[in-house]
């Protein structure tokens, strides 16, 4: 026996007929199983996304860096406040980030505006 709540999806799946993205199999086949892609683990989605986008790890890296920074320097401050010393940590950890997404934006331009059309220029004489 089917309750509500999973009648009220299978009724959804077959007015849809699509589920997460992928196609499903409809009344007229063999079952209502939804044929769904494998999952990317947390390693190969990484890998997937610093290849479009080689700058974001480094902007990562920058930013654990200077929070391992900050946090080693913190017992050496000195007379600098608390507050302060976080202030400035903060700023430097943003920076990193800031310019590393600033980096990969100003490559990517290059890639698209320059690049890209030097490329497509060449392949036209050659023809």
């Amino acid at each position: 026996m089917v309750n509500a709540r999973g009648q009220a999806l299978c009724t959804w799946l077959l007015c849809h007929k699509e589920f997460n993205g992928q196609a499903i199999m409809t009344s007229s086949n063999a079952s209502l199983v939804p044929v769904l892609a494998p999952e990317d683990d947390h390693t190969s989605k990484l890998i997937r996304k610093s290849k479009e986008s080689p700058f974001v790890p480094i902007g990562i890296a920058g930013f654990a860096s200077v929070v391992a920074y900050g946090l080693y320097k913190l017992k050496n401050r000195g007379n600098k406040k608390m507050s302060v010393h976080l202030i400035h940590m903060r700023v430097a950890a943003q920076g990193c980030v800031v310019g590393a997404m600033t980096i990969g934006v100003l490559y990517s331009m290059y890639k698209e505006y320059i690049v890209k059309p030097r490329e497509q220029k060449n392949s036209v004489l050659h023809k």
